[in-house]
């Protein structure tokens, strides 16, 4: 047949076929045909990013401004709640579309960074209490994080459809090794006297993870989550293809009609989401000492609260003072 190669020992490579396109396109046939499999699954994420991007969009700017600052305030201080308080203030008066595109993609990533959580966290504790376990989860997370984000699209779009919920599984697998990495890796170099310490003072197992190794795990386990956020983010122009809305689309869009305005108000949208993510996530992993040793309620709007409240109880419960009359002296 004139379609027959003649085997050539120094082009192997142009004569072999080992039908790997024709067993992925049975992949993609077999995915269309158990769609139903997956619509549940679809369904529960697609009612978590509607909810979250309905509550985001429902609060008023001025009033979701001031809520993100004070968490900023809280987390990190107050000179990253200055920060972000004029970053979002930058972002607002960028577009009038811009907030309500940067809170819809507020939304997407919350969503996948709270998947990448409950998945996450359990596997690194998993992975740092299991070395075979580790030694499997691997290489498996060396793949996730090597294989261009372009290529998950595929799949993903075959078995769910596009839309929001699609961008945010692509976000899932594309940012969640890191959080399992450094989960492992925080638990694992927790200080071995300590553990020692706790075994000797009769907790089990469960009772150190939760009250030793966890704890003083928490700063690297939330710089896992500060990476996974910033990975999420860096999805958005990339699942926006498959049509997912917020900041991200916008930017698709205007690259498309080649409108360099929209491309940058986009573009500098998402540079400023992430910032205020970025350090907000940073000041909720700093540790007891970069606190000065005081508890996440002793500082920001919360510790200023609780001071009024003590200061105000101190003078309510304070007996006044009685000065002497001129009759008894």
């Amino acid at each position: 047949m004139a379609d027959e190669k003649t085997f050539n020992i120094l082009d192997p490579f142009s004569s072999v076929d080992l039908g790997i396109a024709d067993s992925a396109d049975g992949i993609k046939q077999w995915a269309i045909s158990n769609r139903d499999i997956i619509q549940p699954i679809k369904a529960v994420f697609n009612d978590i990013v509607v909810a979250i991007d309905t509550a985001l969009n429902a609060v008023p700017p001025v009033i979701m401004l001031i809520l993100i600052t004070l968490i900023a305030w809280q987390a990190a201080g107050r000179r990253t709640a200055i920060v972000v308080g004029a970053c979002l203030v930058a972002l607002g008066f960028l577009d009038p579309n811009a907030w309500s595109l940067a809170m819809t993609t507020l939304a997407i990533v919350i969503s996948a960074v709270i998947a990448c959580f409950i998945i996450g966290l359990p596997l690194g504790i998993l992975a740092a209490k299991n070395d075979t376990f580790e030694k499997i989860l691997r290489p498996v997370l060396d793949l996730m994080q090597t294989i261009p984000a372009f290529v998950y699209l595929v799949p993903v779009v075959m078995l769910v459809g596009i839309g929001n919920v699609s961008g945010v599984i692509v976000t899932i697998i594309f940012a969640l090794p890191p959080l399992i990495r450094l989960t492992s890796l925080g638990i694992r170099g927790v200080n071995p006297s300590v553990v020692e310490a706790a075994r000797a003072f009769g907790a089990n197992p469960r009772q150190i993870l939760l009250k030793v190794e966890l704890p003083l795990a928490t700063p690297t386990i939330l710089a896992g989550v500060n990476q996974t956020i910033m990975l999420s983010l860096s999805m958005v122009v990339i699942a926006s293809m498959i049509s997912v809305k917020g900041l991200g689309n916008e930017v698709l869009r205007a690259m498309g009609r080649l409108d360099a305005g929209k491309a940058i108000v986009g573009g500098l949208g998402i540079v400023i989401l992430a910032i205020v993510l970025d350090r907000i996530s940073q000041g909720m992993g700093q540790s007891g000492r970069e606190r000065g040793h005081r508890h996440w309620w002793q500082g920001g709007p919360v510790g200023l609260f609780l001071r009024m409240t003590q200061g105000k109880n101190k003078n309510e419960t304070t007996p006044p003072r009685t000065s002497k009359t001129s009759a008894e002296s």
